[in-house]
């Protein structure tokens, strides 16, 4: 066993429930060094003169709304928190169990008004599908050269920021055993038992999901298909539980066994110890799959300065070391670890990972993307 950190020398898939961003129709509005439309089309920190200016045109602003940000995924709480006291900026945060799509859905139907979210937090296949929408603002913030390049866009419309790998958890309350592979799942003793986070046509977590069973059924990352076979095959045996997990279905045993990424599961340990819940997360020995989520900036976010201010917020130091106390694996960490920055006691409590994972190009995500469309709903929703 030893510690891994995700690997940056190939793309990455990125799964995801994040935030969703509009604004006006002429592409944003709010602050600057100026005029209403410096911020909205400034691509680095420079455009407005520097750091310092930029805090200003954001705190002019006042306010930065995001969507589809669960306080206890990542650690999102105290990132949401700790920006906004230091910044003293208002964060209006909607629909905190929104999905991948439904931000997407979002940035279309609420583009020009003022209540639109300003960032995206999505994985990175939803990214891509952003970018060719032209629903993205290209920005590149200081610690660019720090992130490898395998895991941004080159111009900057989006970024990978942090990630994991899928894992499974276990209310060892209320299971006698707890599985450790792919392959335990089918066991008839976790009848009704084993969820996903969302349905992989919608949420990033549940396709990296399908595609992580893949890896562990024969398949590859040219071939989901095997995965979709593995899950109809837990649902033949009727331990397929269709309820999108919560830490209310999993705490009251209703979803025991929750198939995510191992820094969500892993953020319920110390919430469900206190309540009398054993909670035990292991990594799936068969079939490893890691993968990372994307930021992005809204090109019609109606707080352009405020947006591009949590961007730099969140590739900084601080918080890459707030994404790495929530258990995720921050995509600077390789040179915070090099520079003796990185939360050295965060560092130490990653979950222990075996082997290598696999990432899929871009290529090979969107063609897995196109055969769980055609196949999800059809053999395990229907």
């Amino acid at each position: 066993m030893r510690r891994s950190t995700l690997r940056t020398a190939v793309a990455v898939v990125t799964a995801g429930i994040t935030l969703t961003a509009c604004g006006s129709d002429d592409g944003g509005s709010g602050g600057g060094s100026g005029s209403e439309t410096d911020a909205a089309t400034a691509t680095s920190a420079e455009d407005f003169g520097g750091m310092d200016a930029l805090v200003e045109a954001a705190q002019a602003e006042g306010t930065l709304n995001v969507i589809a940000l669960p306080p206890d995924w990542a650690n999102y709480g105290e990132m949401l928190d700790t920006f906004s006291e230091k910044y003293d900026i208002e964060i209006n945060s909607a629909s905190p169990d929104g999905s991948s799509q439904d931000e997407l859905n979002a940035v279309e139907s609420q583009k020009g008004q003022d209540r639109a979210p300003d960032v995206l937090d999505l994985g990175t296949a939803f990214a891509r599908q952003a970018q060719a929408q032209d629903l993205l603002a290209p920005y590149q913030v200081e610690t660019w050269d720090e992130i490898p390049e395998d895991q941004k866009d080159p111009e900057g419309n989006w970024v990978n920021d942090y990630g994991g790998y899928i894992s499974i958890g276990c209310n060892a309350t209320v299971i006698a055993e707890c599985p450790t592979s792919f392959a335990d799942l089918l066991d008839p003793q976790y009848a009704g038992q084993v969820a996903l986070n969302g349905n992989p046509t919608q949420a990033a977590a549940a396709f990296s999901g399908v595609w992580a069973a893949s890896l562990s059924n024969g398949g590859s990352l040219d071939d989901i298909g095997p995965g979709i076979d593995f899950f109809k095959q837990v649902k033949d045996a009727g331990n397929f539980n269709p309820v999108e997990i919560t830490p209310a279905t999993i705490q009251s045993g209703e979803t025991p066994l929750s198939i995510d990424w191992d820094y969500l599961n892993a953020s319920f340990t110390e919430t469900f110890a206190a309540e009398g819940v054993e909670w035990e997360v292991n990594v799936p020995s068969d079939g490893l799959f890691g993968g990372y989520y994307s930021q992005a900036i809204s090109k019609f976010a109606p707080h352009p300065a405020a947006a591009r201010l949590w961007q730099e917020f969140l590739y900084g130091d601080e918080g890459q070391n707030i994404w790495l106390k929530g258990g995720a694996r921050p995509v600077r960490l390789p040179s915070m670890e090099e520079a003796g920055t990185a939360d050295a006691d965060a560092l130490s409590a990653l979950p222990e990972v075996e082997g290598t994972a696999d990432f899929p190009t871009q290529e090979q995500e969107s063609a897995a993307q196109a055969v769980v469309a055609e196949r999800w709903n059809a053999e395990i929703s229907g």
